[in-house]
């Protein structure tokens, strides 16, 4: 489960997004984010079969489209996020 709290501005949307333990999303996403892990653990799989881990302390950044993208976690995580059209390439 996911559970979202999101504030929207002309030029972004910021949401702070806390995620389950054995979180799994049923979607590819394709749309740009920028995001800090506030704490524990975070696997991102890009649609190039590229997996990375994101853990408390570290971000990740991906434009709009380039790749599609999906987030599990095992043990749960809180993250920070933005989102805007600043982001499309």
């Amino acid at each position: 489960m996911a559970y979202v709290r999101t504030k929207d501005y002309p030029l972004c949307k910021v949401r702070y997004i806390q995620y389950s333990a054995s979180y799994e999303a049923d979607h590819w996403c394709a749309k740009g984010h920028i995001a800090y892990c506030i704490e524990g653990q975070l696997l991102i799989e890009l649609s190039d079969g590229s997996r990375h881990v994101i853990q408390q302390g570290m971000s990740f950044q991906v434009s709009d489209g380039e790749p599609s993208h999906k987030v599990y976690s095992d043990i749960g995580a809180a993250l920070f996020v933005i989102d805007g059209a600043f982001l499309n390439p």
